[in-house]
Parts: C-alpha cells; structure tokens; sequence
C-alpha cells in the first residue's frame, strides 16, 4: 500500500482545504511531520485512517467526539480524499462524516448522512471510475485489498511508539489482550471455549445419565417397600457423576429382586390356606341359610291356609255372580240390539226437524214421495245453467285479457315516448362527449410539453441563485486579491530595502566577525587596522531573513487569493451563462407559473380514459332506447288486432249469459241458489225415509228382546239387564276365584312336602353366625390374595426396573468416555491439566509463537540501533507462584551476558528497542495478514530521548525501510530531524485553525 495524495476539509483543526502530497514527501524515502503541540500532526494521521476505515484510531473515536473543524465556515462541509494505490490498483477514497449544515430556507440546522465513495483510475485511459458508494462494500473492499482490519492497521502503519513502549512493560495478560487483536487469534480462544462447552455438554449428559440411574433406584426402593434385607442394606448415598454409582445401583438392584422373590413364595402359601379355610366356611353358611328357607316356607304355607279359610264366604258370593252373569250373556246381544234400535229412532228424529226446518214452508209436511219429484225437477233445472256459467266465465277472461292489452298499450306508449325524447337529444350527448375527449387529450399533450420546461427552468433558477450568491463572494475575492497585492508587494519592497541597506553595511556586518590573528574572509590579512563599524539601525542577516519569509508568505497568500478568486470569477461566469439575464425573483415566479399550468394540464389530461368510458356507455344507451322504441311499435301493431277479436267475442258471450242469469246477478249465484235448494229437498226427503225405517226397526227388537230373556230364565228383560257384569269387573271376580283356587292347590303341596316337614322339626338355624365366620374368611383370603398380587407386581416391576438401569448403564459408558476425553482436552487447551507443564493456555501457546516471530524480527534492527549491545527473547517462563506462562519478553545485554527484563532498560533504550519491536511486530502482522506489501510506514514520536549517536544509528535503520521503495515518515518535534531529514510537513496553526506546508530539498510550498 502507497499513499499519494490527500486532502482534508474542515476536518480536525484545519478549517479549509488542505493538501498533502506524500509522493513528493516520499521522494526522499524518509520524511518528517512536524509541527507545535495542538497543531494537527496526529489529525493527519487520523484522517488517513478515516478515509480507508470510516473512523479514527483508538480513544480518539467514541459518542460525543466529532470530526468537523471549529474552524470551518458554516457551509464548508468536512470531507476526506485519500488516493492510495493499494494491490496495484490506483484507488481514490471520499468520506463525509453525519453533519449538521444551515438550512437553506429559514434559520436553525439540519442533518446531513454520512457519504462514501470509490473510485478507480484506469491504467489505460487515465479515467476514474466510479466503484461503490456503499459504506459495507468499501469497507469489505479495502479490508480485502489491504488484509488488515482497522485496529492492524494502527498498530502497523501508524506505529504508536507510547503503545509498544507500555507493551515493553506490560505483563502476560495485557500482551495478550494487544496480540490477539493484531493476530486475530480469536479462533484458538473459540476452540478452549467450544472444548470447555462440549466437556459441560457431556458433563451434562452424564450427570443426566446418572441421575435417570438414581431415579429408577428410588423407584426400585419405592417398589421394594419395607423389607428387613434392604433396611440392612440401604440404597447408595452417591451423588451423581461420582464413580461407581452404576455398578452400585445395579448391585442393589440385583439384593431387591432376590427379597422381592421371596417375600412373593411366603405370599403364595398364605393364598392357598386362605383358600381352604374359606370353602369350609362357605359350605357351613350355605348350609345354614337352606335350613332357615325351608323351616321359613313350612311356616308361611300354614299362615296361607289360615288366611283362605277365614275368606271362604266370600269366595261362595263371588262364585254366585259369575254364573248369574254367564246366564245374562244369553240376553246381551238382544239388549244391545234393542238399545242400538232405540238410538237410531231417536236420532232419525231429529234428523227429521231438521231437515223439514230448511224447506219452503208450502213443503214443510210434505211426504217422502212429494219432496223426491221436487228434488228431481231442480236438478234438472241447474244442469240447464252448466253452459252459460262456462259462457260467464269465458267473458271473465276475455274482459280480464282486454285490461290486460289497456294496460301493456299505456306502458308501450310510455318507454316509446321516452326513448324518442332521448334519442331526440342524442346528437347535441354525442357532440359533447366528443368534445370532452378532445379537450382531455389537448390537455395531455400540452401537460407533456410543459413537463419538459420545468427541469430546464428549475436548473437556470439554481443557477441565478448561484450566480447571484458567487458574485458577492467574487467581489469579495477581488477585494481579498487587492489587498494581497498590496501586501506582498509592500513586504517585496521592504525585504528589497532591508536587503540593500545590509549591502551597504556589510563591512560593519564583516567587520563584526573579525578575530585578532585570524585572517580577514575578503582580504586574507591576519592584522584588522581599522575594521568598519556598524551605524545606527544597522540590518543584519536576521532581520533580512525574516523580510524575505515575510515576503514569501505575503506571496503564498497573494497566489491562494488569486487563485480563489480565478475560481470564484469561472464559477460565476459558467452560473451567468447558464442563468441568463433573468433575476431570481423573475426565474422563480416563472417556475411557479410552469408548476401551475403543468398540475392543471395534468389534472385535465387525466380525464381522457373516463371520457371515453362516458362516450361508450351513451352510445350503448342510445343503441338499447332505438331497439326499445322499436319493439313497442311493434307490438302496438300486433295488438290492434287482437282487440278487435277480443271486443266481437265479449259481445256475444254477454248476450248468453244475461239470458241464463234469469234475476241473480250472475249465473253462478243463479247456480249456487239452485244448488242450495236442491240439496235441503234431498236431505228433508232422506231424513223422513230414515226416520219411518227406525220407528220398524225398534217394534222389532222389544220383541226379540222379550223372548231372550224368558228363555235365559229371567222374569223381565230388565232382570237380565240388571245381572249383567261389565268386563272389568268380570274378569275381576274371574280372577280372583282363579287366584283362590291356586293358592289352595299351592298351600296343601307346600303342607305336603317332606323336607319342608323334616325341616320344622329340627332346631331353629344360626344363620348371622354361620355368615359371619364366612365373611371372615373371605377377608382372610382377599388379604392374603392382595398381599400376593403386590409381591408378584412388585417383582415384576423390579425386573422391567433393573432391565432399564441396566440399559442406562450401559447407554452411559461410552457418554463417560466421551466426558473423560473431552475433560482432558478442555483442561490441557486451558492450561489447567496436571501434564500441561508451564499451564499455557491454547491461545497463549498461538500467541508465544507469533511473539517469538517478532522477537527475532524485531532483533534484526535491535541489535543495529544499539550498536549489536542488545537482543529481544521471547520467555515462557512461569511468573511463579499458581500464575501462568507464555508471553514474557526479556532483553539480553551483550556487554553482561545476561538476560534481563526489559523494564530496567533506560528512557532512550526503551524508545529505540519499542520502536524495534514495533517495526518486527509491523513485519510479522503483514506476513500474517497475506504479506501485503506496506510502502509508507508513519513513526510517532519518542526521538528525544535518544542521543545523538544513537539517533544516528535509528535513522539508518529506518533509512534502510526505505528498500524497495518504502516512505517512512517520522511524527517528532525533535529539532535536529529537521537538519538531518530534508522532506518535511510542516503544521503551523493560527487563530483561523492549521496549514500544511511541504518543505522539499529546500523548496517551500
């Protein structure tokens, strides 16, 4: 990587644009950065760092700490460019950092995003180009192309003295912090914490594993229950992930199953005396309850023939009304036909007012025979008015069908009308529309012509205001110019005085220097008679040399006015051009007015697609009120006709009809009349044949009835009616002659068996006793059968137990071999294995390697500088006691021949064996980072301390940097890198903020 050129705006303590050429500063291969404490040497490096990363380096970044000058203008935004070349590409880097600026309209501030940008020259033709202006992407493509993260770069490039001389004296801990970040060995720290995660993993997972063991061991003990063997050996106390608790679970497991077992045949026993003692007892109670049945069934069939013997009365009177009753079934079918005769006349009866009620009262007495002729002649009468209802109902439709043509021929006269008012309008609709559409796209093309005038005025509009805004800094430029004019001639003419009035007195200024028996530099005589003396105001080389800074810093400024004014005159000129002679004020109400017209063409332009959507839908309108009109014309013609049919049709059926109407009002109340008539004379007719039939009938059944019941030996029929039973009652006392014949049969076959007579005999039966010792022997068994069902369970579930803790067992090993290896590997990559010797952590061994590496480099230029006296080791050497080895750093002095600590060497030998390292360090991280090549290097500060043969031997060495090209450049306020070292950057500072200037081989700029 090779820096070129950068610049920096408003950035730091420079508060305009400064310029720095580091190919002019690295033609010399080795250049210095000077300048006062506070006046922007540091800034230069940070503005380096900015440009390649987005920030500066270590505490110089953070909240609250900001990039942009005090000194800047307002407007001046802070921004910069650095031009490197970087893998042989040429590469040209802008960054502006989140700003606030002036708002442009109003007063008060706004804020401005951070801004970056890439671009790249290309060999060929010479052009940029433009690559990225994306922060990540530039961030990622320099970090590629340089190999280095931000925080290597600092400690690479920028090689802070003040850090490596701390690093000298640092201890382990804090050298390692500084070296894994240069290294980026954060890897090896990710391995000891990924070794140290997967020894907890299967720390875990064997602590799980073990305690799955003790939990099924304490359900095994839950499932033991209380057995003499186990108290006397108790389950394990181990804690899990203690050795041997697996074989000492299973061993247990292995004592509770053998006690299980024996404790399930002690059991087995039991069930089976149990089981005998409760069929004895069993048998007993059976016996016992028999007994107490039978003496209980002899007993109560006695009690039975007690009670039928106290109820025989009352059997003999229900058996007398059951035969009474089966002799009156005789007569039943003649009283139930005497009582149907009866009901019949008595409704025949009424049947018979009723119906001569609704006839005419000249027929009210009329017989049967009478009021059948008259039913006859009015049926014939109503079938002579079947053709004239039809004829009735005919003209009904016929009307109904004229009001229906009224009503259609209103409605077509109706949308008629108004479709030929419609369509009558329909060319003034057809023009407007037309019109619209018309004005619409008019509107359109003229919104498209002023659209393209707006971004030409809005530009001469920007450029009026530039215009306007760069001539009053141009006039102030001018007057700026004058006034450097001025000046720089005033200090001309005044160095040009001073300069001939030392001329004239230059033998004073000779004379002065003169010693006795030296020889004179103009004359060569040893003897001086009569030197000149000086006169009053006599000028000297002094006051000459500062007359001509003077005249050259008045010319310095003279060139920058003009310069700035040049620019500000072509910036003008091309602003005036491009505004013409319009002012803003005109410029601006013409854009407002462009704006305007352009917002209402637009608007109306937008109407183009509904105006033609609104043509479409009237010409379909117009299309359906022309086919309309039509239609009704059509059927209007049709109906004529129809009517004229219709009116003949009408007339005719009326004529009809009023004749068969006779005086109703229509034929068919002509009809129901008749019908209502003729149905009175046939039910008046039909009630008094009914009736007449009834009053024969009801003669016959009394005497039916008379001759039954003499026959079934009753003296009136009324007797036989009387002696009758209904059918619950019948059955009731049926029933019960049926319930005492069966209980009579029952009691004596009860009476007369044997053993319900043995059983009476003997003593009265125990049966609560005899139940009771059962009872208790069927306790006895369902203790002892529960007793044998929990032993044989609890073997079993021993065995399901012991067969899991086997299979956890086993499951468990390979995880116990997995966590002792992992231990062992967490441990030693730690440091804290009993065969890791010196207790080096992984990263620390990583570490010491690399610190060797810049040991032996940074020897390489130790050893120059200090004349071959000193020599950098790296030490893994334990700081004693329980601390840790691996990064020590001692210093072997030559002249004694011992190793010593590097923190008993001296200011000066601190300063050049720091920078020593810090040049090894640099070599070492390049060759890590992928062996970019670095060819400018910056060194801060830390030369005062050394002397001068010392600072000799420094500067060759980094004069030797400058191989292959190398630029070193020195950041010192040592005043003799000045005379030794001819490039230089030089930082003043002033009330306006800082300046560079370049002094090269005795050029200034």
């Amino acid at each position: 990587m090779r820096l070129h050129r950068l610049t920096l705006t408003a950035f730091g303590p420079f508060g305009a644009a400064q310029h720095i050429d580091f190919d002019e500063l690295s033609a010399a291969g080795l250049f210095l950065l000077h300048g006062p404490t506070g006046a922007g040497k540091t800034s230069v490096l940070d503005a380096v760092c900015y440009a390649l990363y987005g920030g500066v380096p270590g505490a110089r970044q953070g909240p609250g700490l900001t990039l942009r000058s005090d000194h800047a203008e307002p407007l001046t935004p802070t921004e910069v460019t650095l031009e490197l070349t970087a893998g042989g590409r040429r590469l040209e880097l802008t960054r502006r950092p989140e700003q606030l600026r002036p708002k442009k309209r109003g007063s008060g501030f706004t804020k401005e995003k951070a801004y970056c940008a890439l671009r790249e020259r290309d060999a060929e033709s010479g052009e940029w180009k433009a690559l990225s202006r994306s922060n990540q992407e530039i961030g990622e493509e320099i970090t590629q192309l340089l190999g280095m993260s931000r925080e290597q770069f600092c400690q690479v490039v920028l090689l802070p003295q003040g850090d490596f001389a701390r690093f000298l004296h640092a201890d382990d801990t804090t050298r390692g912090k500084l070296l894994g970040r240069l290294f980026d060995t954060g890897r090896f720290a990710a391995v000891e914490d990924r070794l140290a995660e997967l020894r907890r993993a299967a720390e875990e997972r064997v602590r799980g594993g073990d305690e799955r063991l003790l939990a099924a061991a304490h359900r095994m003990a839950q499932a033991a229950g209380d057995s003499t063997e186990l108290l006397e050996n108790p389950l394990p106390e181990l804690a899990p992930g203690e050795p041997g608790l697996a074989a000492a679970v299973l061993e247990w497991a292995a004592l509770a199953r053998t006690s299980a077992r024996e404790r399930e045949a002690v059991a087995a026993a039991a069930v089976l005396a149990a089981e005998d003692a409760h069929r004895t007892a069993r048998e007993h109670a059976d016996a016992a309850r028999e007994l107490a049945r039978l003496q209980q069934r002899h007993a109560h069939a006695r009690d039975r023939a007690a009670e039928l013997e106290r109820r025989r009365e009352e059997h003999e009177e229900t058996r007398r009304r059951l035969e009474s009753a089966r002799a009156a079934e005789s007569v039943a079918p003649a009283l139930a036909l005497r009582d149907d005769a009866e009901r019949a006349w008595r409704a025949a009866g009424d049947a018979e007012r009723r119906g001569r009620a609704g006839l005419d009262p000249a027929h009210a007495d009329a017989g049967a025979d009478r009021l059948a002729a008259l039913e006859r002649r009015f049926r014939e009468d109503l079938g002579s008015l079947t053709a004239a209802r039809r004829a009735e109902q005919r003209a009904a439709a016929v009307a109904a069908e004229r009001a229906d043509l009224d009503r259609e021929a209103r409605a077509d006269e109706d949308t008629a009308a108004d479709a030929a008012e419609w369509i009558a309008g329909w060319e003034a609709a057809r023009h407007a529309h037309q019109q619209r559409i018309d004005a619409a796209q008019e509107a359109a093309g003229h919104a498209e012509q002023l659209g393209g005038r707006i971004e030409p005025a809005r530009e001469q509009l920007a450029a009026a205001q530039r215009r306007d805004g760069l001539a009053d800094q141009a006039d102030a430029a001018a007057d700026r110019l004058r006034q450097a004019r001025d000046d720089a001639s005033a200090a001309r003419e005044s160095w040009l005085d001073l300069k001939e009035r030392r001329l004239l007195g230059i033998a004073a200024e000779l004379a002065a220097e003169l010693t006795p028996g030296e020889p004179c530099k103009v004359c060569g005589a040893a003897e001086h008679p009569a030197p000149a003396r000086a006169e009053a105001g006599q000028v000297d080389r002094a006051a000459e040399d500062a007359a001509l800074a003077a005249s050259q810093r008045a010319d310095t400024a003279r060139d920058e006015a003009d310069r700035q004014a040049q620019a500000l005159r072509e910036a003008l000129a091309g602003a005036a051009a491009a505004a013409g002679g319009a002012t803003v004020a005109e410029l601006t109400e013409t854009l407002a007015e462009l704006k305007r017209a352009y917002e209402a063409a637009r608007a109306a332009g937008a109407d183009v697609h509904a105006a033609r959507e609104a043509l479409g839908r009237a010409e379909r309108e117009y299309e359906r009120r022309r086919a309309e009109q039509q239609e009704a014309e059509r059927r209007t013609a049709a109906r004529t006709s129809r009517r004229e049919a219709l009116d003949r049709q009408h007339a005719e059926l009326a004529e009809e009809v009023a004749h068969a109407r006779g005086g109703a009002a229509t034929v068919a109340r002509r009809a129901e009349l008749l019908e209502r008539q003729l149905a009175t004379l046939a039910a008046a007719a039909e009630a008094v044949r009914a009736a007449q039939d009834a009053a024969d009938r009801l003669k016959e059944a009394d005497a039916r009835l008379a001759d039954a019941a003499y026959r079934a030996g009753f003296d009136t029929p009324r007797h036989a009616a009387q002696a009758r039973l209904a059918k619950d009652e019948h059955r009731r006392l049926q029933h019960r002659l049926d319930q005492w014949q069966t209980e009579e049969s029952a009691v004596a076959a009860e009476l007369a068996d044997e053993l319900t007579a043995a059983a009476a005999q003997r003593p009265a039966a125990d049966v609560a006793a005899a139940q009771a010792a059962a009872e208790t022997a069927t306790r006895r068994l369902r203790e002892a059968s529960a007793e044998d069902a929990a032993a044989r369970a609890r073997c079993g579930q021993l065995d399901e137990l012991s067969q899991r803790a086997v299979a956890d067992a086993r499951a468990l090993a390979p995880l116990r071999e997995d966590h002792d290896r992992l231990a062992r590997l967490a441990a030693l990559a730690a440091g804290t294995a009993a065969d890791n010797e010196r207790k080096m952590r992984l990263e620390s061994y990583v570490l010491a390697a690399r610190l060797e590496q810049v040991a032996a480099a940074a020897t390489a230029r130790l050893s120059r500088m200090s004349s071959g006296r000193y020599t950098l080791v790296h030490s893994d050497a334990r700081t004693g006691g329980r601390g840790r080895s691996g990064l020590g750093l001692h210093v072997i002095d030559a002249w004694t021949g011992r190793e010593r600590d590097t923190a008993t060497l001296s200011g000066g030998e601190t300063f050049f064996a720091s920078l020593a390292l810090a040049l090894g360090l640099a070599d070492v991280v390049t060759d890590e980072a992928g062996g970019a090549r670095l060819d400018t290097l910056f060194i801060d500060e830390g030369f005062g301390s050394l002397d001068e043969q010392t600072l000799d031997e420094v500067l060759d060495v980094l004069d030797s940097l400058r191989e292959r090209d190398r630029a070193v450049g020195i950041v010192s306020h040592v005043g003799d890198l000045r005379q030794r070292i001819p490039a230089q950057l030089q930082i003043v500072k002033d009330r306006a903020g800082s300046a560079v200037r370049h002094h090269v081989a005795g050029a200034t700029a």
